[in-house]
């Protein structure tokens, strides 16, 4: 099945530098192979058995003893002034597909995973056809974001953000359904703009850039939509986990649901892999235009999502899924290539089966590594980098730095 990319001329793209004319689209120069340097030291000290994109997510701190606190979980409005000693830090996200919590503690240079929650709930499930949130998703969703109050109203004092993004802006009952959620959960959650999921996604997982390049391509592939930004190099700030400028930014109306239920997700010929990887390459050349980025040399892709978390997992033969094994992982693109042979040769059953895809993601899979492939086709780079992080750890880092938990001056 073919579709026509005017369909999706809605691409939303922001720059820094102001245009008065459209730029040339440009020949992207392929990035020389070198060899990936030694693994840095995570940023984060986390607990978690399983990973925040991983297909699986296991609850936190079983065995801990915990003071319980009884009654409506608390979310101070505001920084604390530095004093972070008795706070927990909560960042919760509701995307197409997945409703994923983190709750937190500072650390001296980074933060501490105490408690985590993750499942697909494909909220954005049909929305591409109806233009609305089904009573079916909305429920799986709010059962999931139950669970989620509830493990907030474990942590005592709490600073959280809490957010929904791209099935939420979407739908024409987005509003209705947030109402709805705060009726049966008590949870507020806020609808954040495309530049806002960028900007956390850079945040978030600005401690996996080499050090050593000049910059790199961020993408993350969602379930309605995949944001992409060209970032700057990485920079300390205070003792907190470094950042990166975004440069450029854009967020393509196209993710993994939307691909599955257009071309169908189960049975994935070459011919509908090629035409789902036709289909978004001209929104990626389009913001390669716009960003001016010309050429990959010195910089490196890095990506953030279900898809290149699930293709480590293969790429690595795990029996399960294992965060602290796939988290800051280095691919070669020969190795890339590999995974999405064996993907399309394998059927949807045989994915099912696989521990590192489940019957959640079978369906999904190979229309993620399509957006990879066509990100790849315009910034052809010998080398990713994988994150089991995202806007999650971006939103902890925001509240975290806001609260000055790491706030000596890196120049003092």
């Amino acid at each position: 099945m073919s579709a026509s990319t005017s369909a999706f001329a809605r691409i939303v793209i922001g720059v820094t530098l102001s245009a008065t004319e459209e730029p040339e689209i440009p020949r992207i120069r392929r990035a020389p192979h070198f060899a990936p340097d030694a693994r840095e030291r995570t940023e984060m000290s986390d607990d978690r058995a399983n990973g925040a994109n991983g297909p699986r997510s296991t609850p936190m701190g079983r065995g801990r003893k915990r003071r319980r606190y009884r009654g409506p979980w608390r979310n101070p409005s505001g920084p604390t002034g530095g004093n972070t000693a008795d706070i927990h830090y909560a960042a919760l996200d509701l995307g197409t597909n997945n409703c994923r919590l983190l709750v937190a503690r500072p650390t001296t240079d980074a933060f501490r995973v105490v408690d985590s929650f993750s499942r697909i709930v494909r909220l954005g499930e049909g929305l591409s056809t109806s233009g609305r949130l089904s009573d079916m998703a909305m429920n799986r969703a709010i059962g999931a974001l139950r669970i989620c109050a509830g493990k907030l109203r474990q942590h005592g004092k709490i600073r959280s953000r809490l957010i929904a993004t791209e099935a939420c802006r979407a739908a024409g009952n987005g509003n209705d359904f947030l109402s709805r959620v705060r009726t049966a959960t008590g949870l507020v959650l806020e609808i954040i703009d495309r530049e806002t999921e960028a900007r956390l996604a850079a945040h978030g997982c600005a401690s996996l850039l080499d050090p050593e390049a000049r910059g790199a391509i961020l993408f993350d592939i969602g379930g309605g939509s995949s944001e992409l930004a060209f970032l700057g190099r990485r920079a300390a700030l205070d003792q907190g986990p470094p950042s990166a400028a975004v440069q450029s930014w854009a967020s393509l109306p196209v993710g993994v649901v939307t691909l599955a239920e257009r071309y169908g997700g189960k049975d994935v010929t070459r011919a509908s892999f090629a035409a789902m990887v036709g289909e978004v390459q001209p929104l990626v050349v389009e913001f390669a235009a716009r960003a001016g980025v010309e050429s990959m040399d010195g910089m490196h892709l890095l990506g953030t999502s279900g898809t290149v978390t699930t293709m480590a997992g293969l790429h690595l033969d795990l029996p399960r899924y294992d965060r602290q094994r796939v988290d800051g992982l280095w691919f070669q693109a020969s190795e890339l290539d590999a995974v999405v042979e064996r993907l399309l040769a394998t059927s949807y059953e045989e994915r099912v089966l696989n521990a590192c895809i489940g019957a959640e993601r079978a369906d999904l899979v190979l229309g993620g590594c399509a957006i990879l492939e066509a990100i790849r086709r315009v910034f052809p780079c010998d080398r990713l980098r994988v994150a089991d992080r995202g806007l999650r750890e971006g939103m902890l880092v925001e509240l975290m730095r806001a609260d000055g938990a790491w706030a000596q001056s890196v120049s003092a």
